[in-house]
């Protein structure tokens, strides 16, 4: 029924009104820099320059929500968009590449792992993939810590407008696949910031996450 919901009322606008809503509220390079008072948290993770902060531009509809580059590593804090008081969506700095001095990215990797192990709010993680470089090492590690934690997980295979149709369901099956063989959990899509495709998809995963079905049954 929950499930029903979250599609109707995100098809119909009136749930995705909650992200559009969404607003900066703060950055945090160290973990006693959190914000306290959230209830559920849904974090946004990938290589450098996967995409996830344009991800997170097109689920809201606010273009200069989060800020984007082309240069790799340009997200090097835990930035927090909360959609309401207890709702934030979190954009986490870039796994892998990154044109940083190794000290300071060590840095950056031990806050994320931390966040990620401790942080008792976060509800679900939403790994980016640019879906020409599926399932990197990062990215399978990743994968198996969510698992091993027992985090809902969603992949977000961005970029998909860089590919013709067929190639792009193509990908998604690969992965699909690939998941299958390395007895991974996660859900995948087909996504793009580009032509808005599969937001209505990544919407209906988040309103699951935040519990946003449950709260218009009890109003």
């Amino acid at each position: 029924m929950l499930l029903l919901l979250g599609f109707f009322f995100t098809q119909n606008g009136a749930m995705s009104q909650l992200y559009q809503h969404a607003y900066y509220s703060g950055s945090a390079t160290k973990l006693s820099q959190l914000p306290d008072g959230t209830t559920h948290e849904v974090a946004f993770a990938g290589r450098s320059n996967a995409g996830k902060s344009s991800a997170i531009n097109t689920i809201t509809g606010i273009n200069s929500l989060a800020r984007t580059s082309k240069t790799p590593g340009r997200t090097q804090m835990i930035n927090f968009f909360h959609l309401d008081e207890q709702r934030a969506l979190v954009d986490l700095p870039g796994y892998g590449y990154a044109k940083v001095p190794e000290q300071m990215k060590l840095k950056w990797q031990e806050t994320l792992a931390k966040y990620l192990e401790t942080r008792q709010t976060l509800r679900g993680l939403m790994i980016m993939m640019d879906i020409r470089h599926p399932l990197k090492e990062f990215d399978i590690q990743m994968l198996n810590w969510a698992n091993k934690a027992q985090l809902p997980t969603h992949i977000l295979l961005t970029k998909a407008d860089k590919l013709k149709r067929g190639a792009a369901k193509a990908s998604l099956l690969d992965v699909q696949k690939k998941l299958k063989e390395l007895q991974l959990t996660a859900s995948v899509q087909l996504f793009s910031s580009l032509n808005k495709a599969g937001r209505d998809e990544a919407i209906l995963k988040l309103d699951q996450w935040f519990e946003v079905g449950s709260l218009v049954t009890q109003e």
